[in-house]
């Protein structure tokens, strides 16, 4: 074989071993869908978002304010989620698309639940559909028929004994750096006309990101704050 010869079989060798890296990194790129997987966003909504999510430093330091539970619905990925219009299923770009890092990528990470079986799951998913349409929580009370995002996670994932797989922690609405309440949640708490239920059970999807059950196997774009946890 001449030298000619040679330099071309080279060339060609070198594009298709190009072409077949780049596959491969693109496949390793790509989430794998899978049911049970908590989507935990960081959701641009104002302050309501930065009180929750200056209260709780999730993932590496993530500012993550709201959390789904991706499931198989009617033939469709769906993520299952309580919001303001209360427990409902929304498609998977729906839920993307809502907020976006500098790059233009969704502010979302996936956390994939650890010793989780297809009974559990399966009942997760059976509680969790079950209560699409009950209202949103606004009081966030752990014990009324509403439910908030990270509350109907607690609620749907259980062990085989029926216990949540979660555990309720005493909540805050204040401010770390003041130690007082946020403006935002008096008047919130005002116009209910309810005291703030400093102290009450619950949880948010901020220490649900680091809870030790859970594994975080994907990110579709940079929550803020990632990265300052390390």
């Amino acid at each position: 074989m001449n030298l000619k010869a040679q330099t071309a079989l080279l060339f060609t060798f070198l594009i298709a071993a190009a072409a077949m890296l780049n596959s491969c990194t693109n496949e390793q790129e790509e989430y794998s869908f899978k049911e049970g997987d908590l989507f935990f966003q960081d959701l641009d909504c104002g302050p309501f978002c930065e009180a929750i999510e200056k209260v709780t430093q999730g993932y590496l330091g993530s500012n993550l304010s709201h959390v789904g539970v991706l499931i198989r619905h009617e033939n469709s990925w769906k993520i299952l989620e309580a919001g303001g219009e209360g427990v409902r299923l929304t498609a998977v770009d729906t839920f993307l698309n809502r907020s976006f890092d500098r790059n233009g990528k969704p502010k979302v990470l996936v956390g994939r639940m650890e010793n989780i079986d297809q009974r559990m799951l399966k009942t997760a998913k059976t509680i969790g559909i079950s209560l699409v349409g009950k209202p949103y929580d606004d009081f966030f009370d752990i014990e009324n028929e509403a439910f908030y995002c990270s509350e109907l996670i607690y609620e749907s994932f259980r062990d085989q004994a029926g216990n949540p797989l979660f555990e309720l922690k005493p909540m805050t609405f204040k401010d770390p750096e003041t130690n007082s309440f946020f403006p935002i949640w008096e008047d919130y708490f005002a116009d209910l006309k309810m005291e703030i239920p400093e102290g009450s059970p619950g949880l948010n999807p901020g220490a649900m990101s680091t809870a030790s059950s859970v594994q975080i196997v994907y990110q579709f774009g940079e929550p803020s704050g990632l990265g300052r946890g390390k």
